[in-house]
């Protein structure tokens, strides 16, 4: 059996991290495009804070900012960054059997090398959050960010194809040494692959594919799963054969999966195209949820039925994400949980 087990996201959180935005080339053009950003951030930590303790990351060129935004619970731990989405650029955190903490320190290479990424100061953040939280750091040299995985915490890891065998992260990997090494790190068993993800996220400022913008797994056996009702956005055949493929798998223990839909927001377009708008990409906190909002009466009402029904017994808070799906991700990109010490099963 692997050291490390990553538990599942509902599981009992120590804290929330997260990263606070700082001027780069998605932060945006003018400064109230910038402003927009760091109230969109802001909103999310005061969100989680309702639930859990956060410890915020922050760029010293915004160190004054910051404090001017955040409430004065929000810890802040000044480190040197080029982007500032955290569940990407910084590390997994795993138990072991004893209940200790680990922080899986992945490769980061700006999701592929892109061509507009600067990932020189991001790389070293999964080793710096670890040791920031008290954790064993696990070194691993397998090129991924945290949103391009999902686990149940009883050994199943959902991933898709075009991310961890994307050439520009990990030429010539195959499938059984990607499995092999989300084993070692993850305590996974059982790797359930998605052929790709969502249209927007091949554009230039995608990832080419996270599962977090797919779905996500609200309990073990179940997952909430994207679906695009319109049939002119090209999300709507996309999210139907990842739907083939999810009802054909089975989870670690031989299960096949309960599949919950929740179709997206009734806007498919914005300034720049198709949207990857969902809400699939929300973080659970200690009792709670912590979800997008699009500004739709009736699609985001219907979100939150369904995110209650799913997640019983916790407090659904939504907050405004179209700044942040603007650039590039939801409120699941942006935050990284750390599990309660103790935790193990």
């Amino acid at each position: 059996m692997a050291d490390w087990r990553m538990p599942a996201e509902t599981e009992r959180h120590e804290r929330t991290w997260m990263a606070f935005p700082r001027p780069n080339d998605t932060l945006g053009a003018t400064q109230a495009e910038a402003d927009e950003a760091y109230a969109a951030w802001t909103a999310v930590a005061h969100a989680v804070l309702e639930f859990e303790p956060v410890t915020m990351l922050v760029d010293p060129v915004e160190r004054g900012r910051a404090r001017r935004m955040l409430s004065s619970e929000v810890e802040l731990l000044e480190a040197p960054l080029n982007d500032f989405w955290l569940r990407d650029s910084g590390p997994t955190f795993v138990t072991g059997k004893d209940g200790r903490l680990g922080a899986v320190d992945w490769v980061f290479n700006g999701w592929g090398a892109q061509d507009w990424a600067r990932w020189d100061r991001d790389a070293l953040l999964g080793r710096l959050v670890g040791e920031a939280a008290g954790a064993e750091v696990v070194p691993s040299s397998l090129v991924q960010e945290g949103g391009a995985i999902h686990v149940d915490g009883r050994g199943t890891v959902l991933v898709t194809e075009t991310v961890q065998l994307d050439p520009h992260r990990n030429p010539g990997a195959t499938k059984e040494q990607v499995e092999a090494e989300l084993a070692r790190t993850l305590g996974t068993t059982t790797t359930v692959w998605l052929p790709r993800g969502l249209t927007r996220d091949y554009e230039r400022f995608g990832t080419r594919g996270h599962i977090d913008m797919i779905l996500t797994v609200p309990a073990p056996g179940m997952l909430l799963v994207h679906r695009q009702d319109d049939r002119e956005h090209p999300d709507f055949e996309v999210t139907r054969g990842l739907r083939q493929v999810l009802e054909a798998a089975v989870d670690a223990e031989g299960e096949p999966f309960t599949i919950v839909d929740v179709p997206g927001p009734a806007r498919i377009r914005d300034e720049d195209g198709f949207v990857d708008w969902n809400y699939v990409n929300h973080l659970a906190v200690n009792g709670g949820v912590v979800a997008c909002s699009y500004g739709e009466d009736v699609a985001d009402g219907r979100a939150r039925e369904v995110l209650e029904s799913v997640y019983p017994g916790r407090r659904v808070v939504a907050v405004e994400a179209r700044p942040i799906l603007a650039r590039g991700g939801g409120i699941h990109c942006i935050t990284q949980q750390q599990p309660a010490a103790g935790v193990s099963r």
